[in-house]
């Protein structure tokens, strides 16, 4: 799961396959085949694992910081430490990106994933002060800024992660972003 994961984000759905994997990991293809018989089933099986992960870690936010502002900033930092591995985007992005390819119930797990981002972010607006109105939609341009943030600093070339602070693209549009929000 592993290995498949780290194609996927580094490559996309449709830039991998069984073969990759194998080859990678020295192991047969029917090896793999035996536990995920499709890939669809592999993707859904990643997307069931990356969404219990990043639950975790969004309980780990809200452990560990006060108020929402400071939610919203490590929220984003998730994001960027996803980048910061290898130059990795988010596993549900490339899912995202690939949608008009994949098979509908690996759409239907990846708008799952994007559903709790939604609802995370939401409650999290709402309560900083948010009007309920705009909780949703501010919600959605949140999440389509680090999600746009992670394929700039790919296009950037910073796949090796950051070293100098002002080039974090994911952190400097979640800065901005949140205080335009609140």
């Amino acid at each position: 799961m592993d290995s498949a994961q780290t194609l996927v984000q580094v490559r996309g759905y449709n830039g991998f396959s069984y073969a990759d994997i194998s080859a990678g990991l020295s192991i047969t293809k029917p090896s793999i085949h035996y536990y995920f018989p499709t890939k669809a089933a592999l993707a859904e099986a990643l997307i069931a694992r990356y969404r219990e992960q990043f639950a975790a870690a969004l309980k780990e936010v809200e452990d560990n910081t006060g108020g929402a502002r400071q939610r919203l900033v490590d929220y984003a930092g998730l994001y960027a430490a996803t980048f910061a591995r290898g130059g990795r985007i988010c596993l549900c992005g490339v899912f995202a990106v690939d949608a008009e390819s994949l098979p509908a119930e690996v759409r239907r797990a990846t708008d799952a994933f994007f559903d709790d981002q939604r609802r995370w972010v939401a409650g999290v607006l709402a309560e900083a002060g948010v009007p309920a109105a705009r909780t949703s939609a501010s919600a959605e341009a949140y999440l389509a800024a680090l999600e746009g943030a992670l394929l700039l600093a790919r296009a950037h070339g910073q796949p090796e992660g950051i070293t100098e602070p002002d080039r974090d693209v994911v952190r400097s549009v979640a800065t901005t972003l949140i205080d335009a929000l609140l």
